[in-house]
């Protein structure tokens, strides 16, 4: 299954299209809120039940101690987003400031996420928040870079509104030229369009000359629920536009992640014995309600 990481130009629904898809997939699903600027799961649809005491500040302090450590940390900072735990969350930072204190963990915890993907079968999705650039380059601190370079697919969420695409074109270039020369390949980049403004697929496709490998549908209602939580609105569910759509997106990467990997004959990642541990405490059931 794929790791697939998640960025917009600026404020373009990336957490709720990354928690879109965590919910919908047919597989065992998880969503790392990596985005350098803050997490806002716990205070939206979570409604506060992750307190600070969980979450991915608190894997680099492990990841200090070793790897071993990080994987026991990882699996322990999880937080279930159903009832069956088979959906987790890797909530995100309460504080912007705690940024700095990642910069070694990034490429540790994407290790952990791919052995999560290539060996327990989860679909992965990273909310990395917005790109941030520096004379050109990935900014080291208010961009989670490693993960970007690591990920199977990139996915710009854009809108299809000019505003959207005129601060999207501005990134794709560098961005792709990052991909090329430090990641997979300037083809993990694609696009994600939410279908709010009116630009279609194929336009959004050759104004930002990258193909779009899926679109979302506007649902006020489910994305509002999303975003911050309060009562499911009327129909939320897979019946649900958005999730039912979301669900089609999943098989889409997955598909478009596998023509890669056997077009470039990507070599099986190495087995790292030391990250094993993370498959154990992940099978185990955390339950689905707030933990103590």
């Amino acid at each position: 299954m794929p790791v697939t990481a998640l960025v917009s130009a600026k404020s373009c629904g990336v957490t709720t299209s990354a928690l879109a898809l965590t919910l919908s997939s047919n597989r065992p699903s998880l969503l790392a809120e990596c985005d350098p600027a803050g997490g806002t799961v716990r205070a939206g649809i979570m409604q506060g039940q992750v307190t600070a005491g969980y979450g991915l500040y608190h894997l680099a302090a492990a990841e200090r101690t070793g790897a071993d450590a990080l994987a026991g940390a990882f699996a322990s900072h999880l937080w279930p987003l159903d009832a069956a735990g088979q959906r987790k969350l890797l909530p995100g930072l309460t504080d912007p400031a705690q940024a700095a204190a990642l910069g070694r963990t990034w490429p540790a915890l994407s290790e952990i996420m791919h052995v999560l993907s290539e060996e327990a079968g989860y679909d992965v999705f990273i909310d990395a928040g917005r790109v941030a650039l520096e004379s050109g380059r990935l900014h080291t601190t208010l961009t989670p870079a490693p993960l970007l370079y690591q990920a199977d697919l990139v996915l710009m969420v854009v809108r299809g509104t000019e505003q959207s695409l005129t601060l999207a074109r501005h990134l794709i270039t560098p961005l792709r030229a990052e991909l090329a020369e430090h990641g997979s390949g300037a083809d993990a980049l694609g696009l994600l369009l939410i279908e709010d403004g009116p630009s279609r697929a194929h336009q959004v496709a050759e104004a930002l000359k990258a193909p779009v490998l899926a679109a979302l549908p506007w649902d006020a209602g489910t994305a509002g629920y999303l975003s911050n939580g309060g009562r499911p609105p009327r129909g939320y569910g897979l019946r649900s536009p958005l999730l039912r759509h979301a669900r089609t997106a999943t098989e889409n990467f997955e598909a478009a992640a596998s023509r890669r990997h056997i077009q470039r004959q990507y070599p099986a990642r190495p087995a790292n014995p030391q990250l094993s541990g993370v498959l154990a405490r992940l099978s185990q059931n955390h339950g689905g309600g707030k933990r103590g």
